[in-house]
């Protein structure tokens, strides 16, 4: 299934561009389909980030997660897949993703993805 919720995210101006600060935005209620069995499966996303000349806007940060919803993707898949738009739709310094999902079967797992922007030459 290919799916283009990226257009769901909205941004502004950067108040302070150039200050390096961090921006720390905790999802507790994501949720998404498990692709195998079609559960849904629910976890508390951590997105921090250092802004370059863009942020993002918070009710379109909550429109994205919940298109979601119904989405079938493995923990991987998602938390990557989220961290690509919010870098594609940001640009920002930096960028770190903590998918911590409930637990299943009595496993509980943490999915963390990063992304630093290359130096300028």
């Amino acid at each position: 299934m290919t799916t283009d919720f990226r257009s769901i995210l909205e941004t502004f101006p950067n108040p302070y561009p150039q200050r390096d600060y961090s921006v720390e935005t905790i999802c507790p209620e994501f949720t998404s389909l498990c692709p195998k069995t079609g559960q849904p499966d629910f976890g508390t996303l951590t997105i921090t980030y250092v802004p370059d000349q863009l942020c993002y806007e918070l009710k379109s940060l909550k429109m994205y997660l919940q298109a979601y919803r119904n989405h079938g993707a493995f923990y991987e898949h998602v938390t990557n897949l989220i961290l690509d738009d919010m870098v594609a739709v940001t640009q920002p310094r930096s960028m770190k993703i903590i998918g911590a999902f409930t637990p299943r079967g009595g496993i509980r797992t943490n999915v963390v993805v990063e992304y630093t922007k290359p130096a300028s030459k």
